[in-house]
C-alpha cells in the first residue's frame, strides 16, 4: 500500500514539474512576445511624431508658396492678370483693341 501511495506522489510532483517548466516557458514566451509589441509601438510612435513634422514643414506657406512657383509655374498676382468676371471681356483680358467684343457678360 505504501509503494502505490509513493508512486502515486511521484507521478504527481512529476507532472506538476512537468506542468511547471511549461508555465514558465510560456511566460517567457510571452513577456519576450510583449517587449516586441512595445518596442514595435515605440518605433511607429517615433515615425508618427517624424511624419507629423515633416507634414508641418510640407505644409508651410513658404514651401507651398516655392512648390507653386517652381513645379506648377504659377506667379503673383497683379492687376494685368487678374480678371474680374463682372467687367467688360476687353478690360478683363487686358487686350486693347478697337472693337467691342460682342456677347460680354456684365
Amino acid at each position: 500500500m505504501m509503494g502505490r501511495l509513493n508512486l502515486l506522489l511521484l507521478i504527481a510532483v512529476m507532472v506538476s514539474g512537468v506542468y511547471m517548466v511549461r508555465s514558465a516557458y510560456e511566460s517567457r514566451r510571452l513577456f519576450t512576445e510583449l517587449d516586441r509589441a512595445q518596442t514595435e509601438g515605440r518605433r511607429l510612435e517615433a515615425d508618427y511624431q517624424k511624419l507629423m513634422a515633416d507634414r508641418q514643414a510640407q505644409a508651410t506657406n513658404l514651401r507651398v508658396e516655392q512648390v507653386a512657383r517652381e513645379r506648377l509655374k504659377m506667379r503673383p498676382i497683379s492687376p494685368a492678370i487678374t480678371f474680374n468676371p463682372d467687367a467688360p471681356a476687353i478690360e478683363a483680358s487686358g487686350v486693347r483693341s478697337r472693337t467691342p467684343a460682342t456677347g460680354a457678360a456684365r
